[in-house]
């Protein structure tokens, strides 16, 4: 008994814990490893070379790397230094920024678990193939690819087509076909018992899986791509890659929204998981460095292993044409992988490493998104009455018997139209209300207190009343139009705002101090993202810690939530067609249960309190206290700041531990 014992505490270790008793990393190595493998999946190694295919030329990289410093970094950053400093899931974290926030960490988690419920059963296919790679060639797939893949691997049966006249939805497509496919069935349990031996002990175990999940596919994404580049002509479609450059592309809004769309599958924000893992760090640990390092690694990860397809695209002479059919995330890795691979010497050795990378950069993606919303189920406070292993275990049953209905002969259609808006409408809103919201909602009564309610609501509303008509305006009428009707109303406001607030008592820093109109406009327009950046640099900039940049805030505010507004615009005109699909309709409503559940969180934060333990409800209930940083060990960081927080000016630095109340100069 005494060897067992030992046994299972070399595979389970019990995990160690902080001095705040919450459970810890193994090392940083493994935390960055778990956050880069949360972000690696079928978005770096199938959407994102499908992405470049579709626009290529070396002019992707210039909105895509824009995307990543200007879009992806600000708001991982966010993610891990709110859960570092308030040591929480993603519910907690934001109701410590204010308890109207909640329903935003909420949304986030939420869209996660949606999407996990339906990658389970899309893992499942990549089983199937797996499978048959053991076979000697010829494969089941060989001469019969399509057939094979919509046929025995999918499952899918036809529909009967809805029906749309005079403008309005006479009948709804059907799906009479309900059967299910036990293959699949099979393959998404043992894909979430895989799973639940990743999380069911916490962090103690993740830690030390990652080195596997994450590792092995690493070195297998190095084999493929050497054998991809020795492919004949794979020169031409590497050239393709990194050999062109079309300056006329860049003009069009098309490249922009594709690059812009494809960093949040390449780094993996929005989803909840990077504030729940960030939570087990230590609460000191370099959270800016850390950003910086999972967005470059994940980034460099996808841009390199898109040479494995582009050696495929040159092996196979599938050169792009002007106007021909876009390449897809599921075409690259269902039908033409499978095929080039087929026509390799050594092809089931090929199938089997190609096939089993996939399945690991899947497994690490899902259980990555599964706990997210384990940690807030056991930060909550019906939740702290459980171990960790019996809400994972809870967790994994259920989501597991949700995924069921993707292993059925409709399926398909719905993990496509799940997937869809579960991308469109539900993660780009979450995202949009983190930049938003953090930067808007965060210490608010210090900006009323300091220039009054009518000047703060003026202000807030030709921010986001431009945005909404502005855009409203850019799809009825042009684009032209929306951006001036948006920037119109926004200047007109912000004119309205400063003209009519209250001359504040506590000076704006350095150039913004100098006159009434700049100090006026300064607490409108900038005082809370840089308020909430101090905040946070008091934890996470300690030491040799990188600090948050003083820019951060405006990218969040005033770059990320805008360019997010209007990619999520586009949602509402392209379901408009689909709206006689019964499924696409289904997909739409789950994509708006996110938007449900944060607006819903920021009008009745009282309903989502059973998700915050009872002695950490009220932390985000500040009271006035204009540039006081809040310490680390300020004990107005768990219970709010006393009234009559002072609104003069002291001197002192922004960054380190110091449990002081201080304000800068």
């Amino acid at each position: 008994m005494n060897v067992l014992h030992k046994v299972k505490n070399a595979m389970f270790p019990p995990p160690a814990y902080s001095e705040d008793g919450r459970a810890q990393w193994p090392s940083r190595t493994s935390f960055l490893l778990a956050s880069m493998g949360g972000a690696m999946g079928f978005g770096n190694m199938l959407r994102y070379p499908s992405q470049v295919y579709n626009n290529n030329g070396l002019q992707w990289f210039v909105p895509y790397l824009i995307a990543i410093a200007c879009l992806a970094i600000p708001l991982l950053i966010l993610e891990i230094s709110i859960g570092q400093a308030h040591r929480s899931g993603t519910v907690i974290a934001y109701n410590a920024l204010d308890k109207r926030l909640r329903g935003v960490g909420l949304s986030m988690v939420f869209t996660g678990y949606c999407i996990c419920v339906y990658y389970v059963p899309l893992l499942s296919y990549v089983w199937v193939y797996f499978r048959n790679s053991f076979q000697p060639a010829p494969f089941a797939w060989t001469g019969r690819i399509e057939d094979f893949y919509y046929n025995d691997v999918v499952v899918q049966r036809p529909k009967i087509e809805g029906e749309i006249s005079g403008g309005s939805v006479t009948s709804y497509a059907s799906y009479p076909n309900t059967g299910v496919s036990g293959e699949l069935i099979g393959w998404t349990i043992l894909s979430w018992l895989i799973i639940w031996l990743c999380i069911h002990k916490g962090v103690s175990i993740t830690g030390r899986v990652v080195y596997f999940t994450i590792g092995l596919p690493l070195f297998m994404t190095i084999v493929l791509l050497g054998r991809a580049a020795s492919l004949e002509n794979a020169g031409r479609g590497i050239k393709l890659y990194f050999g062109e450059w079309h300056s006329d592309k860049l003009s069009a809004g098309k490249i922009w929204q594709d690059a812009t769309g494809q960093v949040f599958y390449s780094t993996g924000v929005g989803f909840g998981y990077f504030t729940a893992y960030a939570s087990y760090n230590s609460q000191f640990a370099s959270a800016v460095q850390d950003s910086v390092i999972i967005c470059a690694s994940n980034a460099f990860y996808e841009i390199i292993a898109a040479f494995i397809a582009f050696g495929v695209v040159g092996f196979m002479n599938m050169m792009p044409e002007e106007g021909g059919e876009e390449m897809g995330t599921y075409t690259l890795g269902f039908l033409t992988y499978p095929v080039a691979i087929d026509q390799m010497p050594g092809a089931p050795f090929w199938a089997i490493v190609f096939f089993l990378t996939l399945i690991l950069l899947g497994i690490s993606s899902s259980y990555a998104m599964l706990d997210g919303m384990v940690t807030v189920l056991c930060d909550s406070q019906p939740g702290r009455k459980f171990k960790h292993v019996t809400v994972a275990s809870v967790a994994t049953v259920v989501s597991c018997l949700l995924s069921f209905m993707f292993c059925t002969e409709f399926g398909y259609d719905l993990l496509n139209a799940t997937d869809r808006w579960a991308n469109n409408v539900a993660l780009l809103f979450a995202a949009f209300c983190e930049c938003y919201g953090s930067t808007t909602v965060y210490r608010w009564v210090d900006v009323v207190g300091q220039v009054g309610w009518p000047s703060f609501a003026t202000y807030n509303f030709g921010y986001l009343g431009g945005l909404i008509i502005g855009l409203a305006i850019a799809h009825s009428v042009s684009p032209d139009a929306g951006a001036g009707a948006g920037f119109g109303i926004f200047i007109v406001c912000t004119i309205i705002a400063v003209v009519i607030a209250r001359t504040p008592d506590s000076l704006a820093p350095r150039f913004f101090g100098k006159n009434a109109i700049l100090n006026r406009l300064w607490w409108l327009a900038f005082y809370q993202g840089n308020q909430l950046r101090r905040d946070l640099n008091v934890t996470v900039a300690v030491g040799n810690n990188w600090s948050i940049p003083w820019f951060w805030a405006i990218l969040l505010r005033y770059v990320g939530a805008p360019v997010l507004a209007i990619i999520f615009s586009f949602a509402y005109s392209s379901f408009y067609p689909d709206r006689s699909d019964s499924l696409e309709v289904w997909g739409f409503f789950v994509g708006h249960c996110v938007v449900f559940v944060a607006i819903a969180g920021f009008l009745l934060p009282r309903f989502l309190k059973v998700l915050v333990a009872t002695e950490r409800r009220d932390e985000g209930k500040r009271t006035y206290a204009p540039q006081i940083i809040l310490g680390s060990n300020d004990i107005r960081v768990s219970a709010g700041v006393e009234e009559g927080g002072s609104s003069g000016l002291d001197s002192g630095s922004d960054k380190g531990s110091d449990d002081k109340l201080k304000v800068e100069k």
